[in-house]
């Protein structure tokens, strides 16, 4: 069943964020994951949303396909960059199956 990892973002340095997209990107390629949104604005509809904040959602095969990337020596890299690029709130869902 297909698992999704939901990313809030808030950006602090927009070139570091650019490599830290670089690096995020080539990896979650490597672990068969695939944008479904990246850097959206969302509207919200009920409550309210902070305008700087961004949405990134990525889907991969199951939710252990989407840890081990999380985990994994490729991803590394851009993890250590994202501290200094952005505070985010990052979340693993699974959907729902047929």
């Amino acid at each position: 069943m297909s698992a999704y990892v939901i990313s809030e973002v808030d950006v602090l340095d927009e070139e570091l964020a650019d490599t830290y997209r670089a690096l995020a990107e080539a990896s979650i390629r490597r672990y068969d994951g695939r944008y479904i949104v990246r850097g959206a604005v969302p509207e919200a509809v009920e409550g309210t949303w902070p305008s700087s904040q961004r949405v990134v959602i990525v889907e991969f095969p199951d939710a252990e396909r989407a840890k081990e990337w999380y985990a994994s020596a490729e991803y590394a890299e851009a993890l250590e960059i994202r501290k200094a690029a952005m505070e985010r709130r990052l979340l693993l869902v699974e959907g729902v199956s047929g």
